[in-house]
């Protein structure tokens, strides 16, 4: 069980039967009464974030959930198949559970897969992938302007904006929060 003292941002609770995670907290003291404490929670099942306040003191359940580092193997219709190195397990995730996570899927990729009651619910994908260019103009010599790019579509259909010196075939590293280029690979 946790307390309200051991709240946390990124701390992961059981709240009404669903596993919640901390995203903000803030201990308040009222002048008269006991302390509060307001809490932001993000529902890790649905994604839907809800604000709850707790007495100070108040305890919380410790969910049944547990990160797991696997391997992107392939997908096939709507299901992605992962494995697990160690015990050569694999699991079948739907697309709806990746959600966009699955544009920044390569072959090969290891990648921490959270599970709750065995199931797959989350994915964390590195802080940045290596994509190649699929489709983009071609680059023109003499652009080099500072700032300026160009939409370009990588091999996992992401699309991004790149820099003009850029070509098609290139190998660039993508921030895997907001899909915004970072460098050449």
């Amino acid at each position: 069980m946790y307390s309200t003292s051991d709240f946390k941002r990124g701390l992961r609770i059981l709240f009404k039967g669903e596993p919640y995670q901390i995203m903000e907290f803030e201990h308040h003291k009222p002048g008269k009464g006991a302390a509060i404490v307001r809490t932001r929670l993000r529902n890790l099942l649905t994604g839907i974030t809800t604000a709850p306040t707790f007495r100070s003191g108040d305890k919380v359940e410790v969910p049944d959930l547990h990160d797991r580092d696997v391997q992107y193997l392939y997908a096939s219709d709507d299901i992605y198949h992962f494995m697990d190195p160690q015990s050569y397990e694999q699991f079948e995730v739907p697309s709806k559970t990746l959600g966009n996570s699955a544009l920044y899927l390569t072959e090969g990729i290891t990648v921490s897969l959270l599970f709750y009651q065995e199931r797959a619910i989350n994915i964390e994908l590195p802080k940045q992938v290596v994509l190649q260019i699929a489709e983009c103009d071609p680059a023109v010599r003499g652009n080099t302007v500072t700032g300026a790019s160009k939409p370009a579509k990588l091999q996992t259909g992401l699309k991004t904006q790149v820099p003009l010196f850029v070509n098609e075939g290139d190998s660039i590293k993508i921030d895997t929060k907001n899909g915004e280029y970072i460098e050449r690979a």
